[in-house]
């Protein structure tokens, strides 16, 4: 005689599955995210906010390399950096371990324009700034992925200057860069999530330093995010 405990089981997992609403961790749309260290911030609440409609992952820390929470100024681990180190991650992970993902959601920019404050150099110009845009799209193409651009986040010139002497940022760059991007995305098409927008009404009360912001408003820019991208991916799917 066949135990009707394993049947029961059987049947819990069974009627569980069924319910409204269920749906497999693998059936879910993936998401990866590459950024600055403002994502990493946002990072966690965005990834709770999309549970059940994304499988979440970003660019992380490297085992046993520099951890990006070490140093939010310094680009390492899983802080994407600037436009020129997005493209050579991208390109280096098409050759070892191909991206497996449906939507890329990608910003750079903060580390672009990081200025020198002697020769007012500019880490990455505008026209390479552009220039790597228009190649991470290529890269993105090559594997199918779609892209979603996140615009760059306010800066308050005087606060971010006055905060932080190894490197300066401009707000005047920052429109700049934006407006770069912007161009390039739509003249591919890309959807932009306005972030410096919505950003702007908690700046300056919302930062903790020169440029990153506190834990409520990380929580309202993750909230904000992931409305948009299920928004979006709804109405793509149409």
């Amino acid at each position: 005689m066949v135990s009707s405990a394993p049947m029961r089981r059987v049947a819990l997992v069974l009627a569980f599955l069924l319910l409204p609403g269920f749906v497999f961790a693998r059936d879910l749309p993936r998401l990866f995210v590459i950024g600055d260290s403002i994502s990493i911030q946002y990072g966690p609440y965005l990834e709770g906010f999309l549970s059940g409609t994304f499988a979440y992952d970003r660019k992380r820390d490297d085992a046993g390399g520099a951890k990006a929470e070490h140093d939010l100024d310094v680009p390492q681990g899983a802080n994407g950096g600037d436009s020129s180190m997005v493209l050579a991650y991208l390109r280096a992970r098409a050759e070892r371990d191909p991206l497996k993902a449906d939507v890329l959601l990608l910003n750079c920019g903060l580390h672009d324009i990081k200025t020198d404050p002697t020769t007012g150099a500019r880490q990455v110009d505008r026209e390479a700034y552009a220039q790597n845009l228009r190649a991470i799209l290529a890269e993105a193409r090559r594997t199918g992925t779609a892209v979603v651009w996140v615009r760059t986040t306010p800066v308050v010139t005087e606060i971010h200057n006055a905060r932080s002497r190894a490197f300066h940022r401009f707000a005047a760059d920052v429109a700049a860069y934006n407006a770069i991007a912007d161009a390039v995305m739509a003249e591919a098409g890309v959807p932009v999530i306005d972030l410096h927008g919505f950003s702007a009404r908690f700046v300056p009360a919302g930062f903790i330093d020169h440029v990153h912001f506190s834990e409520a408003v990380r929580e309202k820019q993750a909230a904000f995010i992931a409305g948009a991208l299920e928004l979006w991916w709804t109405q793509r799917a149409r």
